[in-house]
């Protein structure tokens, strides 16, 4: 299942009423579609799901950012705690991490749990990050808005007519 796919069945299984909540996002981070995959996985496989490519995949496990055993023939075979890494590592690169900051947090994590308090300085400070494009991406979808009613268009349910 692609990238896109997971996200549009995210959005769905949250729904458009109300904000998301920390509960929701416990559900989702359940990977509860992840439990009907195969014990191992190829890396075909894994880059179909997630709709990144094998380069990829090889470059996060040459980076350090996910390890990856290998088979008798020295194929990759990923397990669900690799796959569940990965798809962290696909939001938090779709969300804008730099590969810094993702592989500092990742070697936070691979550290154990003496790091949690660091861990959580790395996501706060990507959050405020991400807090204020999603006020840029506002602004600029009001400003787009604007123009569709200037030219007769409807707006969407979110933007107020004065």
């Amino acid at each position: 299942m692609a990238t896109d796919d997971l996200m549009t069945r995210a959005l769905e299984a949250l729904g458009d009423d109300g904000p998301l909540s920390v509960e929701a996002i416990h559900r989702l981070a359940d990977l509860a579609d992840l439990a009907d995959l195969p014990e191992t996985m190829t890396i075909a496989e894994v880059a179909g799901l997630l709709d990144i490519s094998p380069h990829t995949l090889r470059y996060y496990e040459r980076t350090g950012l996910v390890e990856v055993a290998r088979d008798g023939s020295g194929h990759r075979v990923y397990d669900a705690g690799a796959v569940r890494r990965l798809v962290f590592l696909t939001r938090m690169r779709l969300s804008g991490m730099p590969m810094r900051d993702l592989r500092h947090y990742i070697s936070l994590v691979d550290a154990g749990e003496h790091t949690v308090p660091e861990r959580l300085d790395v996501l706060v400070e990507h959050r405020d990050i991400l807090r204020r494009r999603i006020r840029e991406l506002t602004l600029s979808l009001t400003a787009v808005e604007y123009k569709i009613a200037t030219y007769g268009g409807s707006t969407g349910p979110d933007v107020q007519d004065r």
